[in-house]
């Protein structure tokens, strides 16, 4: 069946999906690792996905440089290929729930450029929003980044905060905002995409946020190689489609 589905919002082309009606979503071979290339030819739709109810509110965030070279005498001065700037929101201002299972909102960070892909095409940026269950299931939503109107997401990397240097506060930053109006999204089962990659975490893409072009120049001036992932294989797993989260 030939649709326009949520690849249209993230790339000019059409998207020929398969609609899953029996059986259960086909998951991957160990490994299943992350970030992906999402494909045309690795997309279903899924009818009986259970909606990702988000209830994200209003919270002052602590922005930190993650360090990954800490004992490195010239580490202030590096760039560690892990390294980001990482958001820490209040405990208890955010959480999603999956299946009757709660998942709160520990963090959010960024990565240049983006480290998941839609047909081969990356993005300048890419923000991760990191849930966690109270059984220590991960939940983590993608969000590529693009250059256009301001956003949020602006407010946010307005002052980074510099290695070695003192943590940025942020008052009462509305949560929900820093995600897209569109909430469709990509689903599929992968890793964590930094070091030990520890699998079993579940991802939701959703399409593109805006922001301007200064913040990207920002960010990728403090980050001049980059800090993503290369893509990992897909080992037989498949992506599916959900028109909202």
């Amino acid at each position: 069946m030939a649709r326009r589905g949520l690849f249209a919002a993230l790339l000019p082309l059409a998207l020929a999906v398969t609609v899953v009606t029996t059986g259960g979503t086909a998951q991957s071979q160990v490994p299943s690792q992350s970030p992906i290339d999402v494909t045309p030819g690795s997309v279903r739709i899924d009818p009986r996905l259970p909606k990702l109810h988000v209830a994200y509110g209003h919270s002052d965030l602590d922005l930190e440089y993650i360090r990954k070279d800490a004992a490195s005498a010239t580490g202030c001065a590096t760039r560690d290929h892990e390294e980001t700037e990482e958001a820490f929101v209040t405990p208890g201002a955010a959480h999603v729930t999956l299946a009757g299972v709660r998942y709160e909102l520990e963090q959010f960070h960024f990565h240049t450029p983006s480290e998941h892909k839609f047909a081969g095409h990356s993005d300048p940026l890419e923000m991760h929003f990191v849930h966690r269950s109270a059984e220590g299931k991960l939940l983590v939503i993608g969000v590529p980044l693009r250059a256009g109107a301001p956003s949020t997401v602006d407010r946010v990397l307005a002052h980074l905060t510099p290695e070695c240097g003192e943590d940025v506060l942020l008052r009462n930053v509305d949560l929900d905002s820093l995600l897209p109006t569109n909430r469709a999204t990509f689903r599929y089962n992968g890793s964590l995409t930094t070091a030990p990659f520890t699998e079993g975490v579940q991802w939701f893409l959703t399409t593109e946020q805006t922001v301007s072009p200064a913040t990207i120049a920002r960010f990728q001036s403090l980050f001049t190689t980059g800090n993503a992932r290369a893509t990992q294989p897909l080992n037989g797993r498949t992506v599916t489609e959900a028109p909202r989260i």
